[in-house]
């Protein structure tokens, strides 16, 4: 088990920003609370209600946008729900700094390289505001922009914290709930933008490959 532990963190670590010049082993965090997230780490998120992980996959949407479809996902080892935290374009935050509360972030999908993403387009099932996944490493735009809001009194994102993730261009919170797809991803459950601040839009950081923090960060 340690040994495949290991060649997992190797991979998502391998799988980091390439250009970034950092060297430092990475810090393999699962089942430690009170971890420090930083940008470039490897994460995955979890909705604190359905306990579904942020997830998506190289199928498109069959109505709205049409882009990659983003949903929520019941099993804890699939690779598919991992996600590279990035600072946004214009700022000045290199990979190993920490992510205070209120910061505005991206997700990058680790396995198709695409942003998560929001627009006025409407969800699939219930008809809020749809989220897709959308560009590449060298295409992103505002779209892709969520501000990092922690519940209580916390400063620094830490693993196992209660956050809501609201979407810059359109104010909606990272939402889901248990209404489930059918057909392109049978068993998985919506993730969708809502704009009301509710108990079923928050999540929290769980299993992941989390870089250690870079001590000028502090």
């Amino acid at each position: 088990m340690a040994l495949g532990f290991f060649c997992l963190a190797l991979f998502l670590y391998l799988s980091l920003d390439p250009d970034s010049g950092y060297t430092s082993a990475s810090a393999a965090a699962s089942g430690k609370e009170g971890v420090e997230i930083t940008y470039g780490s490897a994460i995955k998120l979890m909705h604190e209600k359905t306990k579904f992980r942020l997830h998506s996959h190289d199928v498109p949407y069959g109505s709205g946008s049409g882009q990659q479809s983003v949903t929520g996902f019941p099993g804890v080892t699939d690779s598919n729900s991992y996600w590279i935290v990035k600072p946004v374009p214009g700022t000045t935050f290199k990979q190993g700094d920490t992510i205070k509360n209120g910061a505005t972030i991206r997700l990058q999908h680790m396995k198709t390289r695409k942003w998560l993403h929001s627009h006025l387009h409407a969800s699939p099932i219930s008809g809020n505001l749809e989220v897709s996944c959308f560009g590449d490493d060298s295409n992103s735009d505002t779209g892709d922009h969520w501000k990092l809001t922690i519940e209580g009194s916390g400063k620094i994102w830490k693993q196992d914290q209660r956050v809501r993730l609201q979407h810059i261009d359109t104010s909606g919170y990272l939402h889901s709930h248990d209404k489930k797809y059918q057909r392109i991803a049978g068993g998985q459950q919506e993730v969708c933008g809502i704009r009301e601040k509710r108990a079923d839009n928050v999540w929290l950081a769980a299993e992941g490959v989390y870089l250690p923090v870079n001590e000028s960060s502090k």
